[in-house]
């Protein structure tokens, strides 16, 4: 396999709204995050991962994009991002912009100029339809189908908000568009893209074709032609119904595609037949360790993986897998571990390395979140009751990530001068950037040491991964093998106390213990709640 700089890149992302306000209007901004970038050098990430800055009119929260050309008022402006740029590249930090051409705004010039006028040259840049149109729905509840004008018996697709028109990819005039932004950005000096759901761009609507349409990787292929060739960048798509097969597709450096995806088989385990599960205990623990190591063996050759826990659509894992009261540091520290350890590339969400938690709401109007929202009224319609479904929201709705970045312990925690767009966490008293900076036993501290391990340790980075069985379900180990040399990775899933036993072990040293322990283990190991170790083998 030809090293990459991105193999032994940790990536960070950034939810800019709730990053860090430079202005006092409660709104985080691109100042802001220059204003923080001698942080996230003390954590030791490489990359920045921007979610969309780009002009919208805000509807799903800068995913509906009305210019790629611009920046949204509420960030700052062009040359606030180039001030960001470049002062990223001075300490050494590369930034990747978030890519989002499955969809535009309704509010996207190409589409005001469409809808009124079938004549257009735009009209084909999206997938309009007569009726009778079939039944797909939207992801955020209800038919994706809207019909314009009003009467008119012509519908345009929006496999999200009706405020969401979906490109045609199938017009090769879009297509070309879409590459001249990209190369726009790409000729500016940014170092690669998150591909929002791209794996929807080769739909096949009148099909009910979403995912992994027939031409979806012939697009991927000419978007590279036409973009990335001879560019050393770092491009990973958002790809929801992929499958190893499909990854390798997409990763596999021979066909010319993307650096890697982000696949969400893992965080779909405590899904099961349309009913939510929501705790990790309530799960056997082998349907999360069994797609874990299915991954990590799919690309062991070929292909590249991202590893990840949390993002901007999904709930804070220690809340959702971990103890986010008792067991808060020990559970955070554990699957940072878990996570790290393995082959890919770690992503890092805001405030994950600091263990910030989910947050209650009893009411929806408290929620901002559109898709919770449209859940809500929708499930609501249905006859399912308040309370059910608060729970629901509570527990996997988007605004769990997206509370403000907590830094420390002053009112609005040091995010903002007046009130944030969204509240911050209670917690932020006690959870904070202060505070864990301050505490050496802290989170951050975990995170710090993995990343420098990373960096320094190419059996980290390349060596085989080997599942290890461990005659316990709540117990998940594996080994990392490069060369002569192999570590040893050990995790309790579990918020109790677990015995395993194991194959015979000649230990050399514990590299890292989320408990601080020194005595190195054997065969039979005793590990406390959410405890996690790595340990070097004897040769």
């Amino acid at each position: 396999m030809e090293k990459k700089w991105w193999h032994n890149s940790v990536v960070y992302q950034i939810y800019p709204r709730s990053f860090k306000d430079s202005n006092g209007d409660g709104i985080g901004d691109l100042k802001g995050i220059t204003e923080k970038l001698n942080y996230l050098k003390e954590l030791g990430i490489d990359v920045i991962w921007l979610c969309p800055v780009y002009a919208s009119p805000n509807k799903d929260n800068g995913y509906d994009i009305s210019d790629y050309y611009d920046i949204m008022d509420c960030f700052g402006s062009m040359a606030d991002f180039d001030e960001l740029l470049e002062e990223a590249h001075q300490i050494g930090i590369k930034i990747i912009m978030d890519l989002v051409v499955n969809h535009v705004s309704d509010q996207h010039k190409w589409f005001v100029e469409s809808k009124d006028n079938k004549n257009s040259p735009y009209r084909d840049y999206f997938v309009w339809q007569k009726g009778p149109v079939n039944d797909l729905e939207s992801t955020f509840s209800g038919s994706a189908w809207e019909e314009y004008p009003e009467g008119s018996n012509d519908y345009y697709l929006h496999l999200f908000t009706k405020e969401q028109p979906d490109l045609n990819w199938n017009s090769k005039a879009m297509r070309e568009e879409i590459y001249k932004m990209m190369n726009f950005w790409l000729d500016k000096g940014i170092d690669g893209f998150r591909m929002d759901v791209i794996d929807l761009i080769g739909k096949v609507p009148e099909k009910k074709i979403t995912e992994n349409g027939p031409r979806m990787h012939e697009f991927i292929q000419e978007m590279h032609e036409k973009t990335l060739k001879g560019r050393d960048v770092l491009t990973v798509g958002e790809t929801w119904g992929a499958t190893p097969d499909i990854g390798l597709e997409f990763s596999a450096e021979y066909r010319k595609e993307l650096s890697m995806i982000f696949q969400f088989e893992h965080l779909s385990v405590d899904q099961q037949l349309g009913k939510t599960r929501w705790d990790l205990k309530d799960l056997e623990y082998e349907d999360l360790t069994k797609v874990l190591t299915k991954w990590q063996l799919a690309f062991q050759n070929e292909g590249w993986n991202s590893l990840f826990w949390d993002n901007h659509d999904s709930p804070r894992i220690v809340s959702r897998w971990g103890n986010d009261t008792t067991y808060r540091v020990e559970s955070g520290k554990m699957f940072a571990i878990l996570l790290h350890m393995m082959k890919g590339t770690p992503y890092i969400y805001q405030g994950e390395e600091i263990g910030m938690t989910n947050i209650h709401v009893d009411s929806i109007e408290e929620v901002d979140d559109v898709q919770s929202k449209n859940l809500y009224f929708d499930r609501i319609a249905k006859g399912y009751s308040h309370d059910e479904l608060m729970e629901a929201i509570n527990k996997k709705g988007r605004d769990n990530a997206r509370t403000p970045m907590q830094w420390d312990e002053s009112r609005y925690s040091g995010f903002s001068v007046s009130q944030p767009w969204l509240p911050v966490n209670p917690n932020y008293e006690k959870i904070n950037v202060k505070e864990s900076v301050e505490d050496k036993n802290s989170i951050f501290y975990t995170y710090q040491e993995l990343i420098k391990l990373r960096k320094t340790n190419d059996l980290v980075v390349y060596g085989d991964f080997e599942a290890i069985e461990t005659r316990n379900k709540a117990v998940y180990c594996y080994k990392r093998n490069w060369k002569n040399e192999s570590w040893l990775v050990i995790c309790n899933l579990s918020g109790v106390a677990q015995n395993t036993l194991l194959n015979e072990i000649s230990a050399e040293k514990i590299i890292m213990s989320n408990y601080n322990k020194k005595e190195i283990p054997n065969s039979f190991v005793k590990l406390e709640p959410y405890e996690a170790m790595v340990v070097k083998l004897m040769k």
